[in-house]
């Protein structure tokens, strides 16, 4: 009974004796000398015989190639495309600003170009027809004599014919009194029709015994509107005369 107890006990002890570890790593030189190895000799015109590593390698360059294709053929144009709107967008905001600044002010230009169309309408009032410059010379002539004053010289001269209007130059010499000649200057500027003087020239009289009495020159300027054949007439003189420049 004996030796059988300690052949048990012999037993366990051989079972529960531990056993050598063997080593499962890998260096790294060999891994190394794994890849080169499976990239030597390799046939690239026959991809399927290829072994994993160079098979891998292949798959990333078609795939990174047909990235370049798409890139280039699609998505180059899309954000050539966008790069392009954004600039039309940039550029439609500032038209959009400038409209905007211009229609807050177009209220205020309005409102002045009305002012100044009446203004214009009241001055072609006060401008006489073609028919009518005899009577507006008449008016003139009337208040000289109106002011006791002497007319020497009543002239009219060369009408000149202006874009819009025409201009008559009357040269005249009246003599008198100073007071009488201010007053004949001042109801010549409010005649109901628009007259101008120029070339004013004031001097003593002829008559020595005298003194008091002077002799003015001047230039009275009338004006009128032209008609609607001198105004046909005037805009084809115009366009010939820009076609020849």
């Amino acid at each position: 009974m004996a030796i059988s107890s300690k052949s048990s006990k012999s037993k366990t002890k051989a079972r529960t004796r531990p056993r050598g570890k063997k080593k499962a790593s890998i260096s790294l030189a060999e891994i190394g000398q794994n890849v080169v190895g499976q990239f030597k000799g390799v046939d690239w015109r026959t991809p399927e015989t290829l072994p994993m590593l160079p098979k891998m390698f292949l798959c990333a360059c078609m795939a990174a190639m047909a990235f370049a294709i798409v890139w280039l053929v699609v998505i180059r144009g899309q954000v050539d495309e966008l790069t392009e709107k954004q600039q039309q967008e940039a550029t439609l905001k500032q038209e959009f600003r400038d409209k905007a600044a211009k229609v807050a002010n177009l209220e205020p230009l309005t409102r002045q170009r009305q002012q100044a169309e009446e203004y214009v309408a009241q001055l072609e009032k006060q401008l006489p027809g073609k028919s009518e410059m005899d009577a507006l010379l008449s008016d003139i002539n009337q208040a000289g004599v109106g002011q006791n004053l002497q007319f020497e010289l009543f002239k009219p001269g060369t009408e000149e014919v202006k874009e819009y209007y025409a201009q008559l130059p009357v040269a005249i010499r009246v003599s008198g009194k100073f007071p009488d000649i201010a007053t004949f200057a001042a109801d010549v500027a409010h005649l109901s029709r628009i007259v101008t003087l120029s070339n004013l020239n004031i001097s003593a009289g002829k008559d020595a015994k005298d003194a008091s009495t002077l002799s003015m020159e001047a230039t009275a300027n009338t004006f009128r509107y032209l008609d609607k054949n001198e105004k046909i007439a005037n805009q084809k003189a115009k366009e010939k005369k820009e076609a020849k420049q």
